[in-house]
Protein backbone atom coordinates (compact mmCIF):
# COMPACT_ATOMS: atom_id res chain seq x y z
CA UNK A 1 0.00 0.00 0.00
CA UNK A 2 1.40 3.30 -0.95
CA UNK A 3 -0.46 6.55 -0.04
CA UNK A 4 0.70 10.44 0.39
CA UNK A 5 0.43 13.18 2.44
CA UNK A 6 -1.50 13.52 5.56
CA UNK A 7 -5.24 15.28 5.77
CA UNK A 8 -7.00 16.35 8.84
CA UNK A 9 -8.69 13.54 10.09
CA UNK A 10 -5.25 11.62 10.57
CA UNK A 11 -5.51 10.56 14.23
CA UNK A 12 -8.93 10.91 14.85
CA UNK A 13 -12.11 9.32 15.45
CA UNK A 14 -15.34 10.07 13.90
CA UNK A 15 -18.42 8.97 15.40
CA UNK A 16 -21.49 8.30 13.01
CA UNK A 17 -25.21 6.30 13.04
CA UNK A 18 -27.21 5.15 10.44
CA UNK A 19 -30.65 6.21 11.45
CA UNK A 20 -32.20 4.27 8.75
CA UNK A 21 -30.95 0.98 10.10
CA UNK A 22 -29.93 1.80 13.95
CA UNK A 23 -26.76 1.08 13.76
CA UNK A 24 -23.79 3.20 15.30
CA UNK A 25 -20.45 3.57 14.42
CA UNK A 26 -16.60 4.94 14.43
CA UNK A 27 -13.90 5.90 11.36
CA UNK A 28 -10.53 5.80 12.59
CA UNK A 29 -7.44 7.06 11.02
CA UNK A 30 -3.82 6.66 12.52
CA UNK A 31 -0.61 8.33 11.18
CA UNK A 32 1.16 10.00 13.78
CA UNK A 33 0.73 8.40 17.17
CA UNK A 34 0.86 5.33 14.98
CA UNK A 35 4.28 6.16 14.04
CA UNK A 36 5.28 7.69 17.27
CA UNK A 37 4.12 4.07 18.95
CA UNK A 38 5.87 1.60 16.55
CA UNK A 39 9.27 3.85 16.50
CA UNK A 40 9.91 3.22 20.15
CA UNK A 41 11.37 -0.12 19.74
CA UNK A 42 12.82 -1.91 16.74
CA UNK A 43 10.09 -3.96 15.43
CA UNK A 44 9.73 -6.51 12.62
CA UNK A 45 7.76 -5.76 9.89
CA UNK A 46 5.01 -8.67 11.03
CA UNK A 47 4.86 -7.76 14.37
CA UNK A 48 4.47 -3.99 13.39
CA UNK A 49 1.55 -5.06 10.98
CA UNK A 50 -0.42 -7.08 14.12
CA UNK A 51 0.20 -4.25 16.32
CA UNK A 52 -0.96 -1.51 13.98
CA UNK A 53 -4.08 -3.45 13.69
CA UNK A 54 -4.28 -3.80 17.85
CA UNK A 55 -3.99 -0.32 17.85
CA UNK A 56 -6.74 0.46 15.32
CA UNK A 57 -9.37 -1.29 17.10
CA UNK A 58 -8.32 0.12 20.17
CA UNK A 59 -8.94 3.57 19.51
CA UNK A 60 -12.15 2.11 17.68
CA UNK A 61 -13.47 0.26 20.87
CA UNK A 62 -12.31 2.87 22.90
CA UNK A 63 -13.99 5.39 21.82
CA UNK A 64 -16.97 3.17 21.59
CA UNK A 65 -17.06 3.09 25.51
CA UNK A 66 -18.30 5.24 27.94
CA UNK A 67 -14.98 5.44 29.02
CA UNK A 68 -14.21 7.46 32.34
CA UNK A 69 -10.23 6.21 32.91
CA UNK A 70 -9.28 3.01 30.35
CA UNK A 71 -9.32 0.22 27.88
CA UNK A 72 -6.61 -2.25 27.79
CA UNK A 73 -6.35 -4.97 24.81
CA UNK A 74 -4.18 -7.83 25.34
CA UNK A 75 -3.86 -10.68 23.09
CA UNK A 76 -1.69 -13.56 24.18
CA UNK A 77 -0.50 -16.72 22.19
CA UNK A 78 1.47 -19.86 21.91
CA UNK A 79 3.52 -18.52 19.33
CA UNK A 80 6.77 -16.61 18.44
CA UNK A 81 4.54 -13.30 18.64
CA UNK A 82 3.73 -13.86 22.08
CA UNK A 83 1.81 -10.62 23.33
CA UNK A 84 0.57 -7.64 21.95
CA UNK A 85 -0.93 -4.98 24.74
CA UNK A 86 -2.62 -1.48 23.96
CA UNK A 87 -4.58 0.68 25.95
CA UNK A 88 -6.57 3.67 25.21
CA UNK A 89 -6.82 6.66 28.02
CA UNK A 90 -10.36 8.91 27.91
CA UNK A 91 -9.96 12.00 27.33
CA UNK A 92 -9.26 14.02 30.65
CA UNK A 93 -11.33 17.12 29.28
CA UNK A 94 -13.99 18.04 26.39
CA UNK A 95 -11.64 18.94 23.63
CA UNK A 96 -8.45 17.39 24.59
CA UNK A 97 -7.05 14.04 22.69
CA UNK A 98 -7.52 10.90 23.79
CA UNK A 99 -3.94 9.15 24.63
CA UNK A 100 -3.25 5.75 23.21
CA UNK A 101 0.10 3.20 23.80
CA UNK A 102 1.02 -0.13 22.81
CA UNK A 103 3.53 -2.54 22.63
CA UNK A 104 4.72 -6.08 21.79
CA UNK A 105 6.55 -8.97 23.30
CA UNK A 106 7.87 -11.70 20.59
CA UNK A 107 10.60 -14.62 20.10
CA UNK A 108 12.46 -13.17 17.41
CA UNK A 109 14.42 -16.08 16.55
CA UNK A 110 11.78 -17.61 16.17
CA UNK A 111 9.68 -15.55 14.19
CA UNK A 112 12.35 -15.97 11.62
CA UNK A 113 10.93 -19.40 11.10
CA UNK A 114 7.09 -18.69 11.37
CA UNK A 115 4.85 -19.57 8.30
CA UNK A 116 1.84 -17.70 7.50
CA UNK A 117 0.55 -14.26 7.95
CA UNK A 118 1.53 -12.05 10.80
CA UNK A 119 -1.75 -12.89 13.08
CA UNK A 120 -0.57 -16.83 12.57
CA UNK A 121 2.69 -15.80 14.59
CA UNK A 122 0.61 -15.49 17.11
CA UNK A 123 -0.57 -19.50 17.67
CA UNK A 124 -3.14 -20.66 20.08
CA UNK A 125 -4.07 -18.01 23.02
CA UNK A 126 -6.70 -15.73 23.99
CA UNK A 127 -8.19 -11.77 23.27
CA UNK A 128 -8.70 -10.11 25.87
CA UNK A 129 -10.28 -6.76 26.59
CA UNK A 130 -10.13 -4.83 30.10
CA UNK A 131 -12.17 -2.11 31.03
CA UNK A 132 -10.93 0.20 34.38
CA UNK A 133 -12.85 2.88 35.18
CA UNK A 134 -10.72 4.07 37.65
CA UNK A 135 -10.47 4.40 41.18
CA UNK A 136 -13.50 3.12 43.47
CA UNK A 137 -14.52 0.72 40.44
CA UNK A 138 -14.11 -3.35 39.58
CA UNK A 139 -12.20 -3.27 36.52
CA UNK A 140 -14.48 -5.86 33.88
CA UNK A 141 -12.30 -8.34 32.03
CA UNK A 142 -13.84 -10.05 29.14
CA UNK A 143 -12.10 -13.24 27.27
CA UNK A 144 -12.60 -14.79 23.38
CA UNK A 145 -10.41 -17.32 22.00
CA UNK A 146 -7.93 -16.28 19.16
CA UNK A 147 -9.45 -17.36 15.82
CA UNK A 148 -10.99 -15.65 12.95
CA UNK A 149 -7.55 -15.50 11.16
CA UNK A 150 -7.39 -12.04 12.37
CA UNK A 151 -7.62 -9.61 15.03
CA UNK A 152 -10.50 -8.14 13.39
CA UNK A 153 -12.21 -10.78 13.54
CA UNK A 154 -11.40 -11.74 16.78
CA UNK A 155 -12.45 -8.30 18.27
CA UNK A 156 -16.20 -9.19 16.41
CA UNK A 157 -16.43 -12.63 17.69
CA UNK A 158 -16.07 -11.00 21.26
CA UNK A 159 -18.75 -8.70 21.13
CA UNK A 160 -21.07 -11.15 19.71
CA UNK A 161 -19.88 -13.55 22.50
CA UNK A 162 -19.82 -11.26 25.65
CA UNK A 163 -22.18 -8.30 24.49
CA UNK A 164 -24.69 -10.12 22.14
CA UNK A 165 -24.05 -7.45 19.51
CA UNK A 166 -23.52 -7.86 16.19
CA UNK A 167 -20.58 -6.36 15.09
CA UNK A 168 -18.25 -5.88 12.47
CA UNK A 169 -15.00 -4.06 11.59
CA UNK A 170 -13.10 -3.00 7.93
CA UNK A 171 -9.41 -2.66 8.52
CA UNK A 172 -6.25 -1.84 6.69
CA UNK A 173 -2.69 -0.80 7.28
CA UNK A 174 0.34 -0.81 5.34
CA UNK A 175 4.08 1.84 5.14
CA UNK A 176 3.14 5.08 2.65
CA UNK A 177 5.59 7.81 2.22
CA UNK A 178 5.42 11.32 0.62
CA UNK A 179 7.38 13.27 -1.82
CA UNK A 180 10.62 13.94 0.34
CA UNK A 181 9.61 12.48 3.23
CA UNK A 182 10.25 9.67 5.07
CA UNK A 183 8.49 6.10 5.12
CA UNK A 184 5.90 4.91 7.74
CA UNK A 185 2.57 3.60 8.82
CA UNK A 186 -0.60 4.98 8.51
CA UNK A 187 -4.12 2.90 9.23
CA UNK A 188 -7.76 3.32 9.43
CA UNK A 189 -10.96 1.29 9.68
CA UNK A 190 -14.98 1.52 10.39
CA UNK A 191 -16.61 -0.63 13.08
CA UNK A 192 -20.09 -0.88 12.77
CA UNK A 193 -22.43 -2.22 15.47
CA UNK A 194 -26.23 -3.09 15.45
CA UNK A 195 -27.89 -0.96 18.49
CA UNK A 196 -29.44 -2.35 21.57
CA UNK A 197 -32.87 -1.54 21.87
CA UNK A 198 -32.58 0.38 24.97
CA UNK A 199 -29.68 2.68 23.28
CA UNK A 200 -30.33 6.03 24.10
CA UNK A 201 -29.69 6.44 20.57
CA UNK A 202 -32.81 5.15 19.72
CA UNK A 203 -35.82 7.11 19.89
CA UNK A 204 -38.08 6.28 22.61
CA UNK A 205 -40.68 5.17 20.11
CA UNK A 206 -38.41 2.59 18.40
CA UNK A 207 -37.01 1.03 21.32
CA UNK A 208 -39.96 -2.07 20.84
CA UNK A 209 -37.76 -2.23 17.69
CA UNK A 210 -38.70 -3.58 14.14
CA UNK A 211 -39.09 -7.28 13.76
CA UNK A 212 -36.02 -9.24 14.10
CA UNK A 213 -36.64 -10.12 10.40
CA UNK A 214 -36.30 -6.41 9.78
CA UNK A 215 -33.16 -6.11 11.77
CA UNK A 216 -31.25 -9.14 9.85
CA UNK A 217 -32.55 -6.95 6.45
CA UNK A 218 -30.79 -3.84 7.79
CA UNK A 219 -27.61 -5.76 9.50
CA UNK A 220 -26.90 -7.43 6.57
CA UNK A 221 -27.76 -4.00 3.54
CA UNK A 222 -25.24 -2.42 5.72
CA UNK A 223 -22.46 -5.04 5.51
CA UNK A 224 -22.95 -5.34 2.45
CA UNK A 225 -22.13 -1.45 1.85
CA UNK A 226 -19.18 -2.10 3.77
CA UNK A 227 -18.13 -4.90 1.49
CA UNK A 228 -17.47 -2.34 -0.86
CA UNK A 229 -15.23 -0.63 0.96
CA UNK A 230 -11.56 -0.10 -0.12
CA UNK A 231 -7.99 -0.03 1.44
CA UNK A 232 -7.01 3.38 0.63
CA UNK A 233 -10.73 4.60 1.27
CA UNK A 234 -10.12 3.17 4.83
CA UNK A 235 -6.68 4.66 5.35
CA UNK A 236 -6.62 7.65 3.55
CA UNK A 237 -5.85 10.43 3.55
CA UNK A 238 -7.19 11.66 0.36
CA UNK A 239 -10.65 10.39 1.39
CA UNK A 240 -12.08 12.56 4.11
CA UNK A 241 -13.75 10.17 6.18
CA UNK A 242 -17.13 11.65 6.25
CA UNK A 243 -16.88 10.94 2.44
CA UNK A 244 -16.31 7.38 2.94
CA UNK A 245 -19.39 7.52 4.72
CA UNK A 246 -21.45 9.13 2.43
CA UNK A 247 -19.71 7.11 -0.15
CA UNK A 248 -20.99 3.73 1.80
CA UNK A 249 -24.08 4.70 3.45
CA UNK A 250 -25.77 7.54 2.33
CA UNK A 251 -28.84 5.73 1.39
CA UNK A 252 -29.00 4.69 5.50
CA UNK A 253 -29.34 8.75 6.31
CA UNK A 254 -25.66 8.42 8.15
CA UNK A 255 -25.16 10.92 11.09
CA UNK A 256 -22.32 11.86 12.30
CA UNK A 257 -20.90 13.73 15.97
CA UNK A 258 -17.84 15.59 16.93
CA UNK A 259 -14.71 13.87 16.10
CA UNK A 260 -12.15 12.56 19.01
CA UNK A 261 -8.70 13.39 18.32
CA UNK A 262 -6.11 10.47 19.54
CA UNK A 263 -2.31 11.21 20.77
CA UNK A 264 0.25 8.89 21.84
CA UNK A 265 0.16 9.18 25.60
CA UNK A 266 1.67 6.79 28.63
CA UNK A 267 1.25 6.95 32.27
CA UNK A 268 4.41 5.47 33.35
CA UNK A 269 6.43 7.84 36.12
CA UNK A 270 9.11 7.15 38.72
CA UNK A 271 5.96 7.50 41.78
CA UNK A 272 4.57 4.71 39.65
CA UNK A 273 7.58 2.19 39.47
CA UNK A 274 8.80 2.76 43.18
CA UNK A 275 5.03 1.70 43.48
CA UNK A 276 5.35 -1.78 41.43
CA UNK A 277 8.07 -2.29 43.61
CA UNK A 278 6.98 -1.87 46.81
CA UNK A 279 6.01 -5.27 46.94
CA UNK A 280 9.50 -6.83 46.74
CA UNK A 281 11.06 -7.28 49.71
CA UNK A 282 14.48 -6.24 50.68
CA UNK A 283 16.29 -9.51 49.30
CA UNK A 284 14.26 -9.59 46.07
CA UNK A 285 15.80 -5.99 46.02
CA UNK A 286 19.26 -6.84 45.96
CA UNK A 287 18.97 -9.17 43.41
CA UNK A 288 18.02 -6.70 41.03
CA UNK A 289 20.11 -4.51 41.68
CA UNK A 290 23.12 -3.80 39.52
CA UNK A 291 26.79 -3.77 40.22
CA UNK A 292 27.22 -0.02 40.37
CA UNK A 293 24.30 -0.19 43.17
CA UNK A 294 21.12 0.76 41.30
CA UNK A 295 17.81 -0.69 40.60
CA UNK A 296 16.77 -0.10 37.08
CA UNK A 297 13.17 -0.20 35.22
CA UNK A 298 12.25 0.54 31.45
CA UNK A 299 8.98 1.23 30.67
CA UNK A 300 7.86 -1.71 27.83
CA UNK A 301 5.46 0.99 26.25
CA UNK A 302 7.33 4.38 25.79
CA UNK A 303 10.91 2.80 26.42
CA UNK A 304 11.78 5.37 29.14
CA UNK A 305 14.71 4.28 31.57
CA UNK A 306 14.32 4.73 35.64
CA UNK A 307 16.86 4.30 37.79
CA UNK A 308 16.73 4.34 41.62
CA UNK A 309 18.65 3.51 44.97
CA UNK A 310 17.60 0.08 46.61
CA UNK A 311 16.74 1.97 49.61
CA UNK A 312 13.90 3.58 47.84
CA UNK A 313 12.32 0.64 46.93
CA UNK A 314 10.20 -2.82 48.30
CA UNK A 315 8.45 -3.09 51.19
CA UNK A 316 11.34 -4.08 53.85
CA UNK A 317 13.20 -0.95 52.90
CA UNK A 318 11.30 1.77 55.17
CA UNK A 319 10.62 -1.11 57.93
CA UNK A 320 11.70 -0.08 61.71
CA UNK A 321 14.62 -2.08 62.32
CA UNK A 322 13.20 -5.65 63.79
CA UNK A 323 9.65 -4.92 63.34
Amino acid sequence: MTAHGKSDWDDRVLPFQLDRADIRGRVARLDGVLGRILSQHDYPAAVEAVLAEALVLTALIGQTIEQRWKLSLQIRGDGPLRLIATDYFAARAPGEAARLRGYASFDAEGLTRARGTPFDAIGRGMFAMLIDQGSGSTPYQGITPLAGGSLAACAAGYFARSEQLPTRFALALGRSSSPGGAEGWRAGGVMIQHMPKASPHVAAGDNAGPPESADDEAWSRVNLHLDTVEELELIGPHVAATDLLYRLFHEETPRVFASQPVAFGCTCGPEKVVQTMSIYSARDIAHMTTPEGRVTADCQFCGAHYEFDPEELGFEATRPPGS
